[in-house]
């Protein structure tokens, strides 16, 4: 399945990206089908191939999360703009109880024996 989306380019600490039609499977910066355009989101400065865009639209390809964004901010396809921030982890709560237990058996494996006075 072909999909298109941002391909990083440019130095260190000032990225720029292609807008690249490519398989699903392959890395992002490896092997494209076609590139459609490039974005700077420093200057947030696009240059995009308006009608092969929405020529690979219509014949089924889907835009990442991102690219859809963008090309909705743009006015190139119609639509709402996609939630992309990913959700944050959930961190596992133990109960009081549970824990407990574990904190005084570690803290009396800690205590040293005082030597028995005769």
């Amino acid at each position: 399945m072909l999909t298109i989306r941002f391909s990083r380019v440019g130095k260190k600490n000032r990225a720029q990206f292609k807008l690249t039609l490519q398989e699903h499977t392959v890395a992002p910066g490896g092997r494209h089908v076609e590139i459609l355009g490039s974005y700077d989101p420093h200057s947030k400065q696009a240059v995009l191939k308006e009608e092969r865009i929405k020529y690979w639209i219509s014949k089924g390809v889907n835009p990442s999360d991102t690219v859809y964004n963008l090309l909705v901010s743009k006015g190139i396809i119609s639509g709402e703009k996609r939630k992309v921030k990913l959700p944050a982890k959930k961190v596992e709560e133990v109960p009081a109880e549970a824990a407990a237990p574990a904190e005084v058996k570690a803290v009396e494996d800690a205590k040293p024996e005082a030597p028995k006075v005769e």
